[in-house]
């Protein structure tokens, strides 16, 4: 049956010689998988840009319960990117968010409230003009809390990272950290590069803990060199 919905995209892979298998994060279906036949050739109907990871679309597309690649039928972006493509430092940092959703979204069922914050997450990022150095771990900070395991302070990550010896952290961090995880995206905490390269690696060590098969992310060394404030 044919169904309408809303999707970010999240990434993509070659298939045979023309074709792509997209991963879609779906407003009605949760986490979903498609193919779009032809896409890389240029009779294709639909072109590449539309795949591009955070991209947001309207889709009209083939679904039923338990299947594992569906196609797609119509597809349109609904809200343009009008700065992360372009914008360096944007780019990298949605390359990350890319590959977080990649490693931590699951479900494949429908998720509004998490699908809303994700969408909105990045129209945010796309429409900030200034202090968008510390979003990649405020938005980690966010997520979390639909993922079941966000924390109240930062003495719970370095209590949990200590114990299992992942990391020495610097207790210094540790008020910077805190205002971090109490300030919404709008909110501007001032942190040294040093502070906001170690708050990174903590929060992540702490994804790693909760998120399965979570491992490391190779976005990650970019994102240090490029999160300058």
């Amino acid at each position: 049956m044919l169904f309408k919905t809303r999707g970010i995209v999240i990434n993509y892979i070659r298939f045979k010689e023309t074709s792509i298998i997209i991963k879609i994060y779906t407003e009605e279906f949760g986490l979903q998988t498609y193919i779009e036949n032809g896409a890389r050739s240029s009779k294709g109907k639909n072109k590449m840009a539309l795949f591009q990871p955070l991209t947001l679309l309207d889709l009209v597309v083939y679904h039923r319960e338990g299947g594992n690649i569906m196609r797609l039928s119509e597809i349109k972006c609904c809200d343009p990117l009008t700065d992360v493509p372009y914008n360096f430092v944007k780019s990298g940092i949605a390359l990350f968010m890319s590959e977080v959703f990649n490693k931590a979204l699951k479900e494949e069922s429908s998720n509004e409230s998490l699908f809303e914050f994700l969408y909105q997450s990045i129209l945010y990022l796309d429409q900030q003009t200034e202090h968008y150095e510390n979003f990649p771990i405020q938005f980690l900070l966010s997520f979390a809390q639909y993922l079941g395991f966000a924390p109240s302070e930062a003495r719970e990550v370095f209590a949990q990272i200590e114990e299992f010896q992942l990391l020495d952290y610097a207790k210094e961090d540790e008020e910077r950290f805190d205002k971090l995880i109490e300030s919404p995206y709008h909110k501007h905490v001032p942190l040294t590069n040093g502070q906001r390269r170690r708050i990174l690696e903590y929060v992540l060590l702490f994804y790693r803990l909760h998120v399965d098969n979570f491992g490391e992310l190779r976005s990650v060394s970019v994102l240090r060199e490029m999160l300058v404030g």
